[in-house]
């Protein structure tokens, strides 16, 4: 900072004291100089005598003043007495007796902003517990049980994802008939298979296209592209669950190994990643994901899918595990990059909030969408269809 900003004109007083003036007001090093100089702007003579001048206090820029200023007022210091942002040097006094503050730590008790980041672990870990809870149940209950465990799901899905097209970017995905098609996909891929699927699959895209006939036609390309979008990202990748939930005898079992393995790649990226990450994965869409997080999903996965090749799937063996975690771990990645990209887009953190501590439902599925289809794949091609 130099010193005109501070009040002082340069090449006032001496060499090496500039910026200060004498207590007369009159350069004591120049012998033609008698009169009372005028004081410098920032400055204001004191009581009647013209020789004496004293500094004015400093006004903040901004309302309000700076961050330092407002915590100086509430521990009871004058304005401007105190270490200044950016500077770090101590400001002029608010008035003739005060004396400037010294720099060092802040006085015990001094309230300070502090930024805080992160979710609320309890309320993750209770809801998470939870969550699992009723997938266990309804999975090795009752099938049906869990297939409308699903069903819910997807449906919520849907709404938190078409609820933010519309407040963000104000694209208007009619909601009606993707909940209603999107139930029927995934009970047609439960009973008819990859077949049916497909079928409810069309059917939903055209009742999208009439449903939005129905409003004016302004943005109606932009809208049923989005609705079609949405049809396959949430209802059509979620029917490969309950395709796989169909298998005869080790139906929940795969549905178990789909679930184990997505959800231990991702806790091995997070836990490499917080302990040993340094080089970014991809930065402008997830600066939180790193390289070496990425191969802690990889090892861990494939850690997870060589046991439940070899424990949970009837004919599985543990080299098919291996790859299989390999392929979960980069589906899950990649799945999750994706729904970074919807989330920046539309210039959001979460989805929603009906999970505390984890956001909306769509949070939850975002590596566990695109991950289904590659399990359901790769274990028809190792043990069948079931």
């Amino acid at each position: 900072m130099n010193d005109s900003s501070w009040g002082a004109p340069p090449g006032a007083g001496p060499p090496g004291r500039s910026g200060y003036w004498s207590p007369s007001g009159r350069d004591p090093h120049s012998p033609l100089r008698t009169e009372a100089a005028p004081a410098p702007a920032g400055y204001v003579r004191e009581g009647g005598d013209a020789s004496q001048t004293r500094p004015m206090p400093i006004v903040p820029d901004a309302p309000g003043g700076d961050q330092d200023d407002r915590d100086g007022r509430a521990a009871g210091r004058p304005p401007g007495d105190g270490p200044r942002t950016g500077g770090g040097l101590p400001g002029p006094s608010a008035g003739p007796e005060a004396t400037p503050a010294p720099v060092g730590p802040a006085p015990h008790g001094r309230s300070r902003s502090r930024k805080r980041a992160g979710r609320d672990l309890r309320a993750a870990i209770g809801v998470g517990v939870g969550l699992g809870a009723v997938i266990l149940a309804s999975l090795f209950v009752y099938k049906p049980v869990f297939l409308g465990v699903i069903v819910v799901a997807v449906v919520v899905g849907l709404w938190e994802l078409t609820s933010r097209l519309a407040e963000r970017k104000q694209i208007r995905v009619p909601l009606v008939p993707l909940a209603v098609g999107g139930s029927a996909m995934i009970v047609a891929g439960y009973v008819r298979g990859a077949e049916g699927a497909w079928v409810a699959v069309a059917l939903t895209a055209l009742a999208v296209l009439v449903w939005r006939m129905t409003e004016e036609p302004v943005n109606y390309l932009r809208d049923v592209t989005a609705g079609v979008f949405t049809a396959f990202y949430v209802p059509f990748l979620a029917t490969f669950v309950a395709m796989m939930l169909a298998a005869d005898g080790d139906g929940p079992q795969r549905v178990l190994t789909f679930l184990l393995l997505t959800v231990v790649s991702d806790t091995g990226a997070y836990a490499v990643g917080w302990r040993f990450g340094r080089r970014k994965l991809a930065p402008r869409i997830s600066p939180g994901k790193t390289r070496e997080g990425l191969l802690g999903a990889v090892a861990f996965a494939m850690a997870a899918g060589a046991l439940c090749m070899h424990l949970l799937i009837d004919g599985g063996v543990w080299w098919q595990g291996l790859l299989l975690g390999l392929a979960v771990a980069v589906s899950a990645t990649l799945g999750d990059l994706g729904e970074s990209m919807i989330k920046r887009d539309l210039g959001i953190k979460d989805m929603g909030t009906l999970l505390p501590g984890h956001g909306g439902i769509m949070d939850r599925l975002d590596s566990l969408l695109p991950t289904a289809p590659v399990v359901w794949l790769l274990l028809t091609v190792f043990v069948g269809a079931g």
